[in-house]
């Protein structure tokens, strides 16, 4: 029999709406599937909308809202104005999962469902340089971030460098997440425990709090929103720990001014002086369309390796010196985006169109066959 479930969380159940629209989203391999009054049932497809069916009525759409949401939000959507939960669906046989977000615009609910693949993809399927994951997890200490806009595949970059770990043995690993995404295999070498804000756990803060008194090695913290999170991240990496997490930029660069933003004025060069100690690395990351314009999005990466010019660079808060560094770097393992663009353009993955839209000298990108600058 086929069946739907809020993750264990008892949410009531409406066979005749959702279901039908959860295994369409995983038929067609969609990323994210939107529900907004006024529009048809859209599903993200490599990247592309797709529309299907006639224009969801505002009464419709919160009834298929209210089918979904867990035990614990039920009676709340009057009360509230964002909810995030997870739901998971039986697709042939194996469970589907969704990362869902209810929220309100312009008076009326809304909602978006993100596909969680069971598995976690190879680093191979994401395009993403195994060497770098290993480097990166290889620190006993320090932080690690992945930064990106909004669907760049953050989560599953941290989600395969979590792996890694777990398959080697030997860690304590916390995860705090919103909600929990990728759910790691038991492996009698490591412990594994994940939190979901919301459920098991109020903030990312409180996660981090008390996930420091749980013996851990690796902190996994789904993304640093707030000063009181960003401080102690800060201070759990100075005291031995790897703390992996995410934030919402545009370059690797940025991550450093958008961690120091997060603190008062006052505060910021403190906080510089403690970023140039703690960071290790960053990884920015771009999913393009591919070239011909269909099939899976490519991925595109800058990377920053915390070296003396970026950590001076950091310390006394000289973005465009990092930024030099970045391009001088390449020794250490630093890389620019343009340098990743002209790669994936020589070798035929994105159209050159694709890499002048987000490269920063786009006359610097040259067409494949024509070598590199």
């Amino acid at each position: 029999m086929v069946t739907m479930n809020t993750e264990n969380e008892g949410g009531s159940l409406s066979q005749g709406e959702m279901l039908p629209l959860l295994h369409a989203a995983a038929d067609r391999e969609a990323s994210d599937v939107h529900l907004v009054p006024g529009y048809p049932v859209t599903y993200r497809v490599h990247g592309r909308l797709e529309v299907e069916g006639p224009p969801l009525t505002q009464e419709r759409l919160r009834q298929m809202v209210e089918s979904i949401i867990p035990e614990r939000i039920q009676g709340r959507l009057d009360e509230g104005k964002n909810f995030d939960f997870s739901v998971a669906v039986e697709h042939g046989d194996e469970p589907c999962r969704f990362r869902a977000n209810a929220f309100l615009a312009q008076g009326q609910w809304c909602a978006c469902l993100r596909h969680v693949p069971n598995d976690i993809p190879s680093f191979e399927w994401m395009g993403f340089p195994q060497a770098l994951a290993q480097r990166m997890i290889a620190h006993h200490n320090g932080l690690v971030i992945i930064t990106g806009v909004a669907g760049s595949g953050k989560s599953t970059t941290l989600a395969g460098m979590i792996s890694l770990l777990n398959e080697a043995g030997g860690y304590r690993i916390i995860t705090v997440e919103e909600p929990i995404e990728y759910v790691y295999p038991r492996i009698s070498s490591t412990v594994v425990t994940q939190r979901e804000v919301g459920r098991d756990v109020d903030s990312f803060y409180d996660g981090l709090k008390y996930g420091l008194r749980q013996d851990p090695d690796v902190l996994l913290i789904g993304e640093i929103r707030d000063r009181d999170t960003a401080q102690m991240a800060l201070s759990a990496a100075e005291t031995g720990h790897l703390i992996l997490t995410t934030l919402h930029t545009k370059d690797a660069k940025g991550a450093v001014t958008r961690f120091a933003d997060l603190f008062p004025h006052e505060a910021q060069d403190d906080v510089r002086t403690q970023l140039s100690l703690s960071l290790r690395s960053v990884v920015s990351q771009h999913l393009l369309p591919p070239a011909g314009g269909s099939g899976k999005r490519v991925l595109a990466i800058e990377i920053l390796h915390v070296n003396n010019p970026v950590r001076v660079g950091i310390k006394f808060g000289k973005i465009d010196s990092i930024e030099s560094a970045i391009q001088t770097g390449r020794r250490d393992g630093l890389m620019t985006l343009d340098e990743d663009l002209q790669r994936l353009v020589t070798a035929g993955k994105i159209a050159i169109e694709t890499a002048c839209r987000f490269a920063k000298d786009p006359d610097g990108i040259l067409p494949a066959g024509q070598g590199s600058r």
